[in-house]
Order: structure tokens, then C-alpha cells, then sequence
């Protein structure tokens, strides 16, 4: 297939956006449906039933970090062209993500290893090893909390440079900015630790705009990539001489 390249390389970017939003719900449904809020010993339960299921998904998390690597690079590849320097911001705040990720991974097997009670611990009894993981479970939440910052931070020179390229429309653009807001605020809330009745619906006031910004332009990329009219007609429009007003 005579694909255009710009186009191409949008679809490539979109099929791994399409993968690291998988692996991503995947693994953040499940977490949600083990954990007991305040019950140790009944999020042990869950976890130690179904322990393998508990392990893939933190296979999975570790999976998302590494696709969003490879995201960030066909992204930077696609739009690097409109503006390095914010596309190096762009992938700054991504990388500066994934390590977080990972320790929040070693927090979860660390909760799974003492919930599960290894020789090296046997001097504790059951309820305490099962605070002990609900402890590095927790550990790992406020850590997701924290990292929702750069999940939006890295929105936000995205967005700008979708809402410059003129080869992919700029409601993308607006949209993955207003998602990176969303994200941030979310992280606030968490952080300052708002009361459940009000951080529930906060949390469901923001799902749309939070979901609604990256899941458009997963989409768009890997449907139609790029409006390669658009990029001709830029590219024959002709540029005024240097020093002509």
C-alpha cells in the first residue's frame, strides 16, 4: 500500500495507543474490584483467591509502561516536526511517569509477598501480614496519585502540538488539554484527601473530560492517521519572501 508517511506513522502511533489503553484498564478494573476499602483481611482474601489473576495484572501494568515508551516515540516521531522543543517536553513528562509506575508495581508484589507470608516473616501473624500488604496497597494507590500529574502533565504539550499541526484537527488539541486538567485535578483531590461523598462526584463529573481527550485521539489516529489534503495544501501554499510585510 502507497500509504503516506505522516499517515503511517499517526496509525502506528494510534495502535499503541490503542494497546496501552488495554493493558492499562485492564489491570486498573481489576485492582478496583479486589481492594476493600478499610478491610485488610477481606482484600486479602480476595487477592490470595484468585493470586494469579493478581499477578498478570501487575504483568499487565508492567506491560502498559513499556508501551507507553514506545507511544511517546511514535509520537514524538509524528509530531516532532511542528515543535521539538515541546515535543521533548512532551516526552520528558512521559518518562518521568513510567519509573513511578514500575515502584507502584514493586509496592503491589510486595503486598501480594506478605499477604501470602513468606519464611522471612514468620514472626508475624496472619492479621498483621495482612495489614502489612494493605499498607504497601495503599502506598501504591497514593502513588498513582502522585503520577497522575505527569499523566496530565504530558497532555499538555501533546495537545499543543495536535492543535498546531494542521494535519490532525485542533479539536483533538483543545480536548487533550482539557484532559490534562482533568487529570490534575483529580490528583489534587486525591492528594488532599476530600471526603468520599464529594470526590465521588467530583470524580464523576471529570470522567468524561478525563476519558474523552486521549480516547478521541487514539481513535482519530488510528482510524484516519493524518488529513494528508490538509498537509499538501500547507506544504504548496506559498511563503512569503524573507523581510516582505
Amino acid at each position: 500500500m502507497n500509504m503516506h508517511p505522516t499517515v503511517k506513522a499517526a496509525r502506528i502511533a494510534g495502535a499503541w495507543y490503542l494497546l496501552l489503553v488495554v493493558t492499562s484498564l485492564f489491570s486498573f478494573i481489576y485492582d478496583n474490584s479486589v481492594v476493600v476499602s478499610g478491610n485488610a483481611t477481606a482484600t486479602a482474601h480476595n487477592i490470595l483467591s484468585s493470586e494469579t489473576l493478581y499477578r498478570v495484572s501487575i504483568v499487565f501494568l508492567l506491560l502498559a509502561g513499556v508501551v507507553f515508551i514506545l507511544l511517546v516515540r511514535a509520537l514524538y516521531t509524528l509530531l516532532s516536526r511542528v515543535n521539538r522543543s515541546q515535543a521533548w517536553l512532551m516526552v520528558t513528562f512521559a518518562l518521568v511517569s513510567i519509573p513511578i509506575s514500575f515502584v507502584g508495581a514493586l509496592f503491589q508484589f510486595a503486598a501480594v509477598t506478605f499477604m501470602h507470608g513468606a519464611s522471612f516473616i514468620s514472626g508475624f501473624n496472619q492479621s498483621q501480614l495482612d495489614a502489612l500488604g494493605m499498607a504497601f496497597l495503599n502506598l501504591s494507590t497514593q502513588l498513582a496519585n502522585v503520577n497522575s500529574i505527569f499523566f496530565g502533565l504530558w497532555l499538555l504539550p501533546f495537545g499543543a502540538l495536535v492543535y498546531a499541526s494542521g494535519f490532525i484537527p485542533r479539536i483533538f488539541g483543545v480536548l487533550l488539554i482539557i484532559n490534562c486538567f482533568a487529570y490534575l485535578a483529580i490528583s489534587l483531590v486525591a492528594m488532599l484527601n476530600v471526603p468520599p461523598p464529594y470526590s465521588t462526584v467530583f470524580q464523576a463529573v471529570v470522567l468524561l473530560p478525563q476519558a474523552a481527550g486521549e480516547l478521541s485521539i487514539m481513535a482519530w489516529l488510528l482510524i484516519k492517521g493524518a488529513r494528508v489534503q490538509a498537509m499538501e495544501a500547507s506544504a504548496a501554499r506559498p511563503h512569503p519572501a524573507v523581510g516582505s510585510r
